[in-house]
């Protein structure tokens, strides 16, 4: 699927919410296995991952670092931004 006239993406995404720990706050229980999660679905094909800054706060982001830095040029990762939440489950 192509957006505007330069980015495409494949139609199955990952969405990263669910790679944090409970009620999407703080780190995941096994952080090494949210890493290879990460990276096994970019090898899988899945070149669009969808985070916000609030999903962990700033967990996801940092697990998709670690599991992709540097980035492989057709992976897109798009953030939400403004989205506050106060805890676990909010």
């Amino acid at each position: 699927m192509t957006i505007g006239d330069d980015l495409t993406v494949r139609r199955m995404g990952f969405g990263a919410m669910r790679i944090t720990g409970p009620g999407v706050w703080g780190p995941p229980a096994d952080w090494a296995a949210a890493v290879a999660l990460v990276r096994h679905v970019v090898e899988s094909g899945v070149n669009f991952i969808d985070t916000a800054d609030s999903y962990g706060p700033h967990v996801s982001e940092e697990i998709i670092a670690e599991a992709l830095a540097p980035y492989p040029a057709d992976v897109v990762i798009a953030t939400k931004a403004g989205f506050v939440r106060t805890g676990p489950d909010q």
